[in-house]
């Protein structure tokens, strides 16, 4: 935990460029480029590269979303092609911190096996990446609304975020996932839990929940049948990025 601490202290002085001067007006989404830099997690020697999409330099009572990936099978920039949502996101007023899950040296996915064995040390990475993201904001930024953290993710990177819940409970107050296909969707009430599905690729057995425990932990799930899966970064048309983006922001907004 020290080691940690030193990393946050360490990166917020150092990384605290990247943040507006105070006054600045909100601006809209087609004005909002992400802040790019990467800290360092010394407790695993591990670079966590990070795009902030934020509307102003005013944090207070802002809420937070964190957002993850597909996989890209190690080719890095990831983080930044889902722009369409999370500029968006921004200029709704959200704080939004995309991480970049992959890193141009790391093992490549195992794809023989179960899923779920294979590919469970890239999906708990994910969720530990999630977590010093976590850990960084409340050193750096304690002025956000820490305690009403969603998170979001597409595909591997919803994968990750469906684990995150039951490796580190309490942390969040919402995960929505976009398509997440190998690891079961948490069956809580707290989290919240919302899921869009594509139109092309079905989960595995076992991944959503059925209509019961839909009802039982208020799950939402809806079924898209003009999206596939990989649409659901900037490949997307303008017309399937809006649904997108009302969906999620319904999900983001309900009580």
């Amino acid at each position: 935990m020290k080691q940690i601490l030193f990393t946050l202290v360490f990166y917020v002085a150092a990384l605290c460029s990247f943040a507006r001067p105070a006054g600045v007006v909100k601006k809209d989404a087609a004005t909002i480029e992400p802040d790019t830099f990467t800290l360092f997690d010394q407790h695993r020697k591990r670079p966590v590269p990070l795009a902030v999409y934020t509307d102003s330099a005013d944090e207070k009572g802002k809420p937070v979303i964190i957002f993850s990936h597909g996989y890209g099978q190690n080719q890095g920039g990831d983080y930044l092609i889902y722009s369409y949502l999370n500029s968006v996101l921004a200029s709704k007023g959200f704080f939004v911190v995309s991480i970049q899950h992959e890193l141009p040296g790391d093992e490549m996915m195992n794809t023989n096996g179960p899923p779920r064995v294979v590919r469970r040390p890239f999906w708990e990475r994910g969720a530990d990446n999630i977590e010093f993201v976590i850990s960084w904001l409340k050193a750096a930024h304690p002025e956000l609304d820490l305690d009403h953290i969603s998170l979001v993710g597409h595909s591997n990177g919803g994968d990750m975020t469906a684990l995150y819940p039951a490796k580190y409970p309490g942390r969040v107050a919402k995960i929505i996932t976009l398509d997440n296909r190998r690891m079961p969707l948490p069956r809580t009430l707290n989290p919240r839990v919302y899921s869009l599905r594509s139109a092309d690729q079905p989960a595995d057995e076992g991944v959503l929940p059925g209509t019961e425990e839909q009802q039982k932990y208020k799950i939402t799930i809806v079924d898209l049948q003009d999206i596939n899966h990989n649409e659901m970064d900037d490949d997307a048309t303008e017309q399937q990025r809006e649904k997108l983006r009302n969906h999620i922001l319904r999900f983001l907004l309900e009580k």
